[in-house]
């Protein structure tokens, strides 16, 4: 894994500091992790910039323009950069040589399918928790956002060097899939010949569950008719859990999504450990859990809130708002109460670093479980949890009616099988998680470069059709992309000048920062927008060879600059496959 430019610009920039720091300038033992190298905000300022001067100066009791004078002379001497100049306060912009982007690109080739993998994960055992939809019938396009986005971030994390397990946390234990087990009895009670009329009001009315009826009906004929309900109930509901959870995971294979482990929330007190009763002991005995009773809420009344002695977890202490309770009225536990003891579960089994993903409807819940991650770990995990909002289905701008099948909603089969994978994928991660996202049924599956997916997808498949039309110039160009790279890194890479040639040569040395960048913050759209913008200027380069002949990729009378072009347009298809893997969106060699 070798280092990429960035990072061997910070670790100069590093030796210029320690250098200082011989020298006296700067304070021994000064704290550099707050250094960065990164694109200066304005690309005319130059290719890089640093912020070493501004975040060191404090420390050496020093003016941040005066530090900035003494860093920019010793990085003037470096053999990497062109030109040093400091902007405002105490910023220091970097121009780098030309040759320094041949080189770059040489590091693509090299690296291959490798280039952008990045060890800073160092290993790290992380579980990302995502879709753990309530198992009372089929995926949603809601849930079809924050399924694609746990797995891109899941794929993000292993790319940057992380241990990462992905899982599915089964809401199996909640009044919810009481609802479900009554429902699917209404359906069974249906399949052994009874009209059973409109569906009552509180139970779920899709036909969906209509099979899990006569799965019913195979299995136990007419016996669970005359039982009562006591009895039946815990056989239909783990039946429809059942049947429930395989249709689940059909919709997310049609995404090609898979779970390394799908936890059972009835796991947590059955099979003859109480793991909810534990976790509240243990945090009793630190003096985390109470008998006290709730203040009443401010302003809009509160679902959990009761005014009665109860058991509190004391949140307050862990910068929640208010303190918990963790029993009900009628001494079942708390929602709470069980995400806390799966959380400790998660940390015991050696994940201090935890994601999850949730709905927009639950933003005022993260206080409170972040709370409970510190007093349940001693302050030794972090939990990051991922809001994702809401989609808006439309149809050339039109709202989508709702399905059938389902009764009110539409399906996430739905969406894949009208539109494909790659187009929900790809579009679901086209926008920060936080924003609403209008997802057009119509536009994602145009032809144009108003659709961001087929703009990136197609400068792959153009990429591998510049191959195919210059074995006329280059006859030995090899099929298969390894020995392709071989082949054209020997090609003279100092003859890609153009301006445009040198924008694209940054953009692909750009790549390696962005995974990391993306990855420590948890934010896979990052590498969406990148491929846009790769995508874009390689489109707009081989716009500006048909105006500009001498620009073309090949030029039939010149084969060595045929072959530096090549080994750019290798530079860019590496990086798109690269980049289109971890969003799981594939990246085909010709496009019809």
């Amino acid at each position: 894994m070798s280092t990429h430019l960035f990072a061997r610009l910070l670790s100069r920039v590093h030796a210029v500091c320690a250098a200082l720091i011989e020298e006296g300038a700067l304070p021994a033992g000064i704290d550099l992790s707050r250094v960065v190298v990164e694109p200066p905000k304005d690309a005319s300022h130059g290719d890089m910039a640093t912020n070493a001067a501004m975040v060191l100066a404090k420390d050496a009791k020093a003016k941040p323009r005066d530090l900035a004078d003494k860093i920019a002379e010793k990085l003037r001497a470096e053999d990497l950069i062109d030109q040093v100049v400091i902007a405002g306060p105490g910023f220091i912009n970097l121009t780098l040589k030309p040759a320094v982007w041949a080189e770059a690109l040489r590091a693509v080739l090299d690296a291959g399918a490798g280039y952008g993998r990045s060890s800073i994960g160092g290993g790290e055992k992380v579980n990302v928790e995502y879709v753990s939809a309530n198992p009372t019938g089929p995926m949603h396009v809601g849930h079809c956002r924050g399924a694609v986005f746990g797995d891109a971030l899941a794929n993000l994390l292993d790319v940057a060097g992380y241990d990462v397990t992905r899982e599915y946390y089964i809401n199996d234990a909640g009044a919810q899939v009481d609802v479900l087990a009554r429902s699917a009895f209404l359906r069974y009670r249906e399949a052994l010949g009874e009209d059973i009329g409109a569906i009552p009001e509180g139970l779920y009315p899709g036909d969906y569950l209509k099979p899990v009826g006569e799965a019913l009906k195979a299995e136990h004929g007419a016996a669970l008719k005359d039982m009562p309900e006591a009895q039946w109930l815990p056989v239909v509901r783990a039946k429809a859990v059942a049947m429930m959870m395989e249709a689940i995971k059909g919709d997310l294979a049609a995404l090609n999504i898979t779970h390394e482990v799908f936890f059972s929330e009835r796991s947590l007190i059955e099979g003859g450990r109480n793991r909810v009763a534990e976790t509240i002991e243990f945090l009793r005995s630190k003096g985390d859990v109470y008998q006290g009773r709730l203040p009443p809420p401010k302003g809009a009344p509160v679902e959990d809130y009761e005014d009665r002695e109860q058991t509190l977890f004391r949140a307050t202490a862990y910068g929640d708002d208010v303190d918990r309770p963790l029993l009900k009225s009628d001494g079942s536990y708390t929602y709470f109460a069980s995400d806390i003891a799966y959380h400790k579960v998660k940390f015991d089994a050696g994940f201090a670093n935890m994601v999850d993903v949730w709905g927009a409807d639950h933003g005022g819940y993260i206080k409170r479980m972040q709370a409970a991650i510190k007093a349940v770990t001693a302050g030794k995990g972090a939990l990051d949890v991922k809001i994702v909002q809401l989609v808006r289905l439309l149809r050339n701008g039109e709202p989508v009616k709702m399905s059938k099948r389902a009764g009110d909603f539409v399906t996430l089969r739905e969406v894949v099988d009208e539109v494909g994978s790659d187009a929900v994928r790809f579009m679901m991660l086209f926008r920060k998680n936080d924003a609403v996202l209008d997802f057009d049924l119509a536009k994602v599956i145009e032809q144009s470069k108003d659709n961001p997916v087929f703009y990136v997808q197609y400068g792959h498949a153009r990429g591998h059709s510049i191959f195919r039309n210059a074995r006329e110039v280059v006859p030995d160009l090899p099929e298969d992309s390894k020995g392709r790279a071989a082949m054209l890194r020997q090609a003279p890479l100092e003859r890609l000048n153009d301006p445009a040639e040198l924008e694209l040569l940054k953009r692909l040395a750009l790549y390696p920062r962005i995974v990391e960048a993306a990855a420590q913050a948890h934010e896979p759209h990052r590498i969406a927008f990148y491929l846009n913008e790769l995508a874009s200027e390689f489109h707009a380069l081989w716009t500006h060879g048909r105006d500009l002949p001498h620009l073309r990729f090949i030029i039939n009378n010149d084969a060595e600059i045929t072959r530096a072009r090549l080994a750019m347009v290798q530079g860019v298809v590496s990086v798109l496959a690269s980049g289109l893997a971890i969003l799981g969106v594939t990246a085909p060699d010709e496009m019809r």
